[in-house]
């Protein structure tokens, strides 16, 4: 029997297709009324007029999956999920004071880690263009941004 990839299958789908390659024989199986299982023989274009239903359903179901929204939208929840949410007065001072004393840390770090730092996170530079850039090798920029991270930590946490 020729094996068929393993389909997803809607709940309400209640055939199950087969093909035996060794009689060239189309079967479509599904249990009746009663609950017993039947089997029946269809000529090739019966089963692939299963088959393309069975992708059509498996199509409806990655596209319900996919992009359908599966909640209700009221104008209360909305605020909740939307994308750019305005901070708050606290979190923007917060998130202002971070920033001021994340330039303040990276500004004691050694020439070569703020540099690197700088191209790293600001410049979107990736380790390898950075290596490139100052000839030396990706290993080293690596280690370095890491020792940078570590410094920086140690500092903002003595500046607090």
């Amino acid at each position: 029997m020729a094996e068929r990839p393993k389909r997803r299958k809607y709940r309400d789908n209640p055939y199950t297709l087969k093909y035996i390659e060794e009689k060239n024989i189309y079967i479509v199986s599904f249990k009746d009324i009663k609950g017993h299982f039947q089997e029946v023989e269809v000529s090739k274009e019966i089963y692939k007029a299963f088959d393309l239903f069975e992708l059509q359903d498996i199509k409806e179901l990655n596209e319900y999956d996919r992009h359908i929204e599966h909640s209700e939208i009221f104008e209360n929840n909305l605020e909740v999920r939307a994308k750019d949410k305005p901070l708050s007065l606290e979190d923007e001072v917060i998130r202002k004071s971070t920033f001021d004393e994340l330039k303040k840390a990276i500004e004691l770090l050694p020439t070569v880690q703020k540099s690197r730092i700088k191209k790293y996170y600001f410049e979107d530079k990736s380790e390898v263009d950075i290596a490139k850039e100052e000839k030396v090798s990706q290993k080293n920029v690596s280690k370095s941004l890491s020792v940078a991270i570590k410094n920086l930590k140690e500092i903002l946490k003595n500046l607090n």
